[in-house]
């Protein structure tokens, strides 16, 4: 068991941690699902090699007609649909190892959040929730990485005492509204601007005229 003080770690960091490519690549998955740390992907990566690593388990078993190997492939089958990583229709081994690594991120509660709609953005979304403004199913959760359940989607929105709950608050504002208001203004400050050229011009074309005629009186 160990001591409780001290967990296990739930991850396995990279063998080899210097390969230009595989930083790289981890950079995009990072910047896409907003995620904080290079830790929070290798615990995905973990999450998925291990249910691989027992489904090609159970895959050899299976080839023995073993009892105890096909309760075991319906749980895990199971469990993966519950998380919503696996469709509903799935029902073999080969549905679990066919699973990409966009599956699951795309199963954490901050990229949720943000297919929702209820942030802007994915690093918003997790501002949101770690700040408490999230629930689900009527409970704060304030873990980012939590995997939403299938039955849990349409139990996730703001937390009622939260101030985002109110549809007026200002970051909650559409960026079409945003960008409409930026845009009259502009025009108006144009229009604005065309109006003083408009006198300018009128004041310009008065002066040489009143300066003729003064001339003339005077030659008179």
């Amino acid at each position: 068991m160990g001591d409780p003080k001290f967990s296990r770690r739930r991850y396995v960091r990279p063998s080899h941690p210097w390969i230009g490519d595989r930083i790289e690549e981890e950079r995009k998955i990072l910047k896409k699902y907003g995620l904080k740390s290079k830790r929070e992907l290798w615990k995905m990566e973990s999450f998925l090699r291990r249910s691989r690593a027992q489904a090609r388990s159970l895959q050899a078993k299976l080839r023995l007609q073993d009892e105890q190997a096909k309760k075991e492939t319906s749980l895990l089958l199971n469990r993966l649909k519950l998380l919503g990583i696996l469709k509903g229709d799935a029902n073999s081994i080969d549905d679990v190892l066919a699973v990409t690594l966009d599956t699951v991120l795309g199963r954490r509660l901050e990229s949720i959040v943000f297919y929702k709609g209820l942030a802007r953005t994915q690093a918003q979304a997790r501002q949101f929730i770690t700040h408490g403004h999230i629930v689900v199913n009527d409970r704060r959760v304030t873990i980012p990485s939590y995997l939403v359940r299938k039955d849990e989607e349409d139990k996730i929105r703001y937390h009622p005492r939260s101030p985002l709950s109110d549809p007026m608050h200002p970051l909650l504002r559409p960026p079409e509204e945003e960008t409409t208001s930026d845009e009259s203004a502009k025009s108006e400050e144009k229009k604005g601007d065309a109006e003083k050229e408009k006198k300018g011009d009128s004041a310009s074309e008065k002066q040489p005229g009143e300066g003729s005629v003064s001339g003339e009186g005077d030659h008179a």
